[in-house]
């Protein structure tokens, strides 16, 4: 049952994920990776949220499932060594740590939410 539901979520994160990133990337007119970078702070947010206050089954569809194929951890390391090797080091340097900071500031607050709640 619980490979189900890892598979269940991936289902809908991976197509959420795509789409998301083509809308938020058309909107701005940047070399930076916004659309990977939105994923993957939502992804953080999300993950927060869920970790420890809901059942292992969420978790697994959630947390696993759709933050797993949400989130991509090989894209934004492209990413930023592309910038890096198009001559654009700020925009890889401003994105590898705004993702870490701001991922890392998006679960906690995701799991700060939860718990007040």
């Amino acid at each position: 049952m619980n490979w189900v539901l890892v598979i269940a979520g991936a289902m809908v994160g991976a197509p959420l994920r795509y789409l998301t990133d083509r809308a938020v990337q058309r909107r701005h007119d940047s070399v930076f990776p916004w659309g990977t970078f939105t994923v993957n702070v939502v992804g953080c947010l999300t993950l927060g949220a869920v970790t420890g206050v809901a059942s292992p089954h969420v978790q697994l569809l959630l947390g696993t499932g759709l933050c797993g194929a949400l989130t991509t951890y090989s894209t934004f390391s492209y990413e930023t060594l592309r910038l890096a090797e198009d001559g654009a080091g700020f925009f890889a340097a401003a994105n590898a740590v705004a993702s870490a900071v701001a991922g890392l500031a998006a679960a906690f607050a995701g799991a700060a939410v939860a718990q007040a709640l």
